[in-house]
């Protein structure tokens, strides 16, 4: 096994290590890997390059999947082809097929963290050894009840001395050379899209538990977080019309600023038209929510079902298939509710005496301008899901992990502070990226509502706002979109938390 090669003698270090062990090399502890709980001690490069000159079997100086194949099969562990392709590509930084010495204890070392952090997790009781209970409680919070035989059976698999716990060293030798793509723990504390609400429901849905949806948890999630985007929109909707009237009406004849489009608003209907167009932007809520989280559901359904039928037991969702599934539920989402959004533009845009409310203003537009009016800018709209949906994800990923490789030691939760930071960013992002698609959608929402304008479609008008404007035309509005991402996360993060303990929903 793996744990006989971490704990044989070394006979030859590598060069770059031979240097730094030379001055010890006198000294019998010094190369004794008996003298610690972990082979080498604290030179933890010794056990690594002896674990390497076992796997290379032709003696190369490299590691490829033949070499992992063979050498892991002396050791008793056996791979499969494609598990050990994934470990070569994830430590292959020179893409030439295999790992040198210096990409397989980056690799190892990277991996061997993360299987740190798992075993901490799991590790409830906190003595250093997992159970059978300990098993069973981490797999009920990720929605997965096992009963305690199978939990027994998963012990006995990793267990080597046969007193049914598993301490660090067994977990590390079994995992340690086992491709991993979905740390559990991390999924959990990292959960992020629930709570943050800037406006533009985009985002990629979380993912409820079986445990949650079988005590009803997951509709207090989703009031929680309905609640708590109402009193966020309702806070920052000043900003958001203004961003709506900036969209619209700025222009470079018609430099519209912050402070310049706030005056004109508070001259024309006081300082009450400042919340223009927010009652139907609160009220999509509760139905764009429910669907989406309905069609997310059945999505995510469907990925397993294709999963299973191609001969893959995967139990969770790939960065990429979240992505696909996510952006199927906020097509479906944003069809269903895409009415509203029309309403909510002309809302914005209206005028002092224009409409007597939200009902007045769709029952105008369907006798002046048809059932049409409330699907202009469809398409631009469905367009901006995906790379909205796809570069928060992206980034959200990505801030993660780095976060995880710096900083995580002994747990992976970040804390408050650096959720709601990778969470703003991933959000503005996001934002930045599909900004001009969302800038065409409303004056195509807008232009309808002018008498006597020509009908214009998305490639018409992006071609006009570039020859008069510019690139710079495609985002007008940015400013006050991006002022209202801060505190349009914190508030709906307070908001959601002090719901959720009113609801009460348990803390993930």
């Amino acid at each position: 096994m793996v744990s006989s090669v971490l704990c044989r003698c070394v006979a030859s270090p590598p060069p770059d290590a031979a240097a730094a062990t030379s001055s010890s090399a006198s000294s019998p502890a010094s190369v004794d890997p008996c003298g610690g709980a972990v082979c080498g001690g604290p030179d933890h490069r010794l056990r690594l390059w002896s674990l390497f000159q076992t796997l290379d079997v032709n003696r190369d100086g490299g590691l490829c999947v033949n070499d992992l194949a063979v050498g892991l099969g002396r050791l008793g562990l056996h791979r499969t082809e494609g598990e050990l392709q994934k470990i070569v590509q994830a430590g292959d930084k020179d893409l030439d097929g295999q790992l040198d010495f210096e990409e397989f204890v980056h690799y190892l070392q990277d991996h061997e963290k993360k299987l740190r952090l798992v075993f901490k997790s799991l590790d409830k009781k906190n003595d250093g050894r997992i159970d059978a209970q300990e098993i069973m409680q981490s797999l009920r919070d990720l929605g997965v009840k096992i009963s305690e035989q199978q939990a027994e059976k998963i012990l006995k698999s990793m267990d080597k001395n046969g007193t049914m716990t598993i301490d660090w060293n067994e977990w590390r030798d079994y995992h340690l050379l086992h491709p991993v793509e979905n740390i559990p723990e991390i999924i959990l504390y990292w959960k992020h899209s629930t709570i943050f609400d800037v406006g533009e429901n985009l985002t990629v849905p979380d993912e409820f538990t079986v445990e949650e949806r079988q005590t009803g948890m997951w509709w207090r999630h989703l009031v929680a977080g309905g609640g708590a985007g109402a009193v966020s929109r309702t806070c920052t909707a000043p900003l958001d019309r203004l961003k709506v009237l900036m969209q619209v009406h700025a222009s470079r004849s018609n430099n519209m600023c912050i402070v310049g489009g706030f005056t004109q608003m508070i001259r024309e209907g006081g300082a009450k038209s400042l919340w223009r167009g927010n009652g139907i932007n609160v009220l999509k809520i509760a139905p764009e929510s429910a669907i989406k989280f309905m069609a997310y559901e059945q999505s995510v359904c469907s990925l397993f079902q294709i999963k299973r039928l191609v001969g893959s037991d995967q139990e969770t969702l790939r960065i990429h298939e979240r992505l696909v599934a996510g952006s199927l539920a906020g097509a479906i989402a944003q069809s269903s509710i895409y009415p509203m959004e029309v309403l909510k533009t002309r809302m914005a845009l209206r005028k002092t005496g224009q409409y007597s409310g939200m009902l007045d203003c769709a029952r105008k537009i369907l006798a002046r301008e048809g059932m049409a009016a409330f699907y202009k800018g469809y398409v631009p709209n469905m367009l901006g899901i995906i790379p909205y949906a796809g570069i928060d994800l992206a980034v959200y990923e990505t801030l993660k992990n780095a976060w995880l490789q710096r900083y995580a030691v002994n747990s992976a939760d970040p804390g408050v502070f650096v959720l709601l930071a990778c969470g703003t960013m991933s959000s503005t992002c996001g934002q930045l990226a599909s900004y001009p698609l969302a800038l065409v959608r409303t004056r195509m929402q807008a232009q309808a509502s002018i008498e006597g304008a020509p009908e214009v479609t998305m490639s018409s008008l992006f071609r006009q706002i570039l020859r008069t404007e510019g690139a710079f035309g495609l985002y007008r509005g940015l400013a006050p979109n991006f002022m209202k991402v801060i505190p349009a996360v914190s508030i709906s993060y307070v908001v959601y938390e002090n719901l959720k303990i009113t609801l009460g929903v348990q803390s993930r």
